[in-house]
C-alpha cells in the first residue's frame, strides 16, 4: 500500500509538472538519439511498457488485497461469507455508502480498467526537427500518467476507508486462518458429525458418512466458477471474433490499396510487431481534451472485459495438500501469481495505440489492430480458459474431504489447528470413527468405516 501510495503521487507530480511545462497535448523526453540509433526505440519503447505494466499489477495487487481483506470481514459481520476467495469487485456488503459497498466496488472496478488502460498509451515516440540534424526518442504524455496516478491513488484511497469502516478479523489470505478467525470470535460454529462431509453435503442435513473415492468438482461447488468459466470462453470467443472481423475489413478496405501492408501469411506471422505485419489502423478526430477522451473510451472499451475477465478467474482455492507427506502450510503469500500478466502485455501488441510527438507535443492519434498478434492473444486466452476449465471440472482422487474454501465444510474438518496440519484418520470407535487433522502425520482413513467425529458414539447406527 506504500509502495502503491508513493507511486502513485509521483506519477501525479510527473504528470502535473509536464502539463505545466507542455500543456495538455505535451510530453517529456526521457532520451533523444541520433538517426543511426532510432531502430531500437521501438523494442525499447514496449520494453519500458511491459516494465510499467509490471508496476501498475504490483499496485493494483496489493491494494486489492486490503480491499478484499476488509470486504471479507466486512461479509463476515454481516453472517454473509461463505467462501474464503470472493469476486472482490463483483461482491459487496450492504449499504451504498459502505467503503465495501456496491457503489465504491463500481468505482473501483472501472478505476481498475482505467490504470491498464491508461499505462498503456504514457510511453511514445517523440521527434525533434532541429536544423542541424532531427532526433528522436521516447518520451512519457502528461495526460495518461496523471489519470494512472489520480487511478492508483483513489483505489488506496478506497482501500484504506474500507480497512477503518470494519474490524480485520485476520491479514491472512489462507482460508485456515480466515476459518480460526471465524470460529475464535464465535462468529462460525463447527457441526458435529460431519468430518467426512464435503463442500457439496454442505445444506444436506446428513451426519456420518463413508470415505468417498473422488470428490466433487469445482464447477460444482462454488457457485460463481460456472459463470466465471463461461465468461472466460465469451471473451476468447469474443477475440476470435475481432481477428476475423479485422482480417475481413483489410480484405474488403485494404487489400487492393498500393501502399497497403502485406497479407497475413505463415512467412508474415510473428509474435512482436514488425513492418511486414497485417493490421488496420483509424485515427482519432478531435480538439485537444475530445482526442484524449476518445481515446479512452476506445482503449477502455476493448481492455475492460479482459480485465475483469482475468480479474474473476483467481477464484478457485484447493486444500488437498493435507494428505501429503510434507502436509499443508496454512501460511499463503498475500500476493496473487502473476501468470496474468503476458496476457495484458499481449493485448497491448493487438491493440497498439499510437501516440506520436513532434517539438515534445503531441500530434497524432491512431489505433493500429494487428492481425497477428490478436490471434496470438487469442491462442493464449484459449490455452488460459481450458487451463481454468479443466481445473474447475476436475474431480480430485481419494477420500480428503473438498473444500474449496468453503469456510463452513472447513471449519468442520479442522479440529486440530497448527502452522502445518496432516488430516487422516484419528481415531477408532463403534460404531463410528473419527477423522481430523493433526501436528504430525496421521495414517489414512479406512474407506470401509463410517465416520462421523469424536463423541459420535451416542448417534443410532446408520442402517
Amino acid at each position: 500500500m506504500a509502495c502503491s501510495s508513493i507511486f502513485s503521487c509521483s506519477c501525479i507530480i510527473a504528470g502535473i509538472v509536464t502539463l505545466a511545462n507542455h500543456r495538455i497535448m505535451g510530453v517529456t523526453p526521457l532520451n533523444m538519439v541520433g538517426p543511426q540509433e532510432i531502430t531500437a526505440l521501438t523494442l525499447q519503447a514496449e520494453i519500458l511498457t511491459l516494465i510499467l505494466d509490471l508496476i501498475v499489477m504490483l499496485c493494483t495487487e496489493s491494494t486489492g488485497f486490503v480491499h478484499g481483506i476488509s470486504l471479507r470481514s466486512a461479509l463476515a459481520s454481516e453472517s454473509r461469507l461463505r467462501f474464503n476467495t470472493n469476486l472482490r469487485l463483483l461482491t459487496a456488503a450492504r449499504g451504498w455508502h459502505n467503503p465495501n459497498g456496491a457503489l465504491l466496488n463500481c468505482i473501483s472496478a472501472v478505476l481498475l480498467i482505467i490504470s491498464y488502460s491508461s499505462a498503456s498509451v504514457i510511453i511514445c515516440l517523440n521527434q525533434n526537427n532541429l536544423e542541424t540534424s532531427p532526433r528522436e526518442g521516447i518520451s512519457i504524455a502528461g495526460i495518461p500518467l496523471l489519470i494512472l496516478g489520480v487511478a492508483l491513488l483513489l483505489q488506496v484511497i478506497i482501500a484504506l476507508s474500507g480497512m477503518r469502516a470494519i474490524k480485520i478479523l485476520t491479514w491472512s489470505s489462507s482460508p485456515f486462518d480466515l476459518t480460526a478467525a471465524l470460529v475464535h470470535h464465535t462468529q462460525l460454529t463447527p457441526a458435529a458429525f460431519r468430518c467426512m462431509r464435503r463442500v457439496s453435503d454442505i445444506d444436506t442435513y446428513e451426519g456420518p458418512a463413508k470415505p468417498p473415492e473422488t470428490q466433487p468438482s469445482a464447477w460444482h461447488a462454488h457457485p460463481s466458477i460456472r459463470k466465471i468459466v463461461v465468461f472466460l470462453w465469451v471473451i476468447v470467443a469474443a477475440c476470435a471474433g475481432w481477428a476475423a472481423l479485422v482480417m475481413y475489413i483489410w480484405d474488403r478496405l485494404f487489400a487492393n490499396v498500393s501502399y497497403s501492408n502485406t497479407p497475413l501469411t505463415l512467412q508474415t506471422w510473428s509474435f512482436l510487431q514488425t513492418y511486414d505485419s497485417n493490421y488496420i489502423t483509424y485515427g482519432l478526430p478531435g480538439g485537444r481534451l475530445a482526442v484524449w477522451i476518445l481515446l479512452f473510451v476506445n482503449i477502455v472499451g476493448v481492455q475492460g472485459p479482459l480485465t475483469l475477465g482475468l480479474h474473476c478467474s483467481e477464484l478457485i482455492v484447493n486444500w488437498r495438500c493435507a494428505t501429503s507427506k510434507q502436509g499443508l502450510i496454512v501460511a499463503t503469500n498475500p500476493l496473487k501469481p502473476i501468470f496474468t500478466h503476458p496476457l495484458y502485455w499481449m493485448f497491448g501488441l493487438s491493440f497498439d495505440i499510437g501516440t506520436y510527438a513532434t517539438d515534445d507535443t503531441l500530434d497524432i492519434f491512431s489505433v493500429s489492430m494487428y492481425t497477428a498478434q490478436i490471434w496470438n492473444l487469442c491462442i493464449a486466452l484459449f490455452i488460459f480458459a481450458c487451463f481454468f476449465t479443466f481445473v474447475a471440472l476436475r474431480r480430485p482422487c481419494g477420500p480428503q474431504p473438498a473444500a474449496y474454501g468453503q469456510l463452513q465444510t472447513l471449519a468442520n474438518l479442522v479440529d486440530e489447528w497448527s502452522p502445518v496440519m496432516w488430516w487422516g484418520h484419528k481415531e477408532d470407535g463403534i460404531p463410528y470413527c473419527h477423522a481430523g487433522t493433526s501436528d504430525h502425520p496421521l495414517p489414512d482413513v479406512k474407506m470401509d468405516c463410517v465416520y462421523a467425529g469424536s463423541g459420535a458414539e451416542s448417534l443410532v447406527p446408520l442402517s
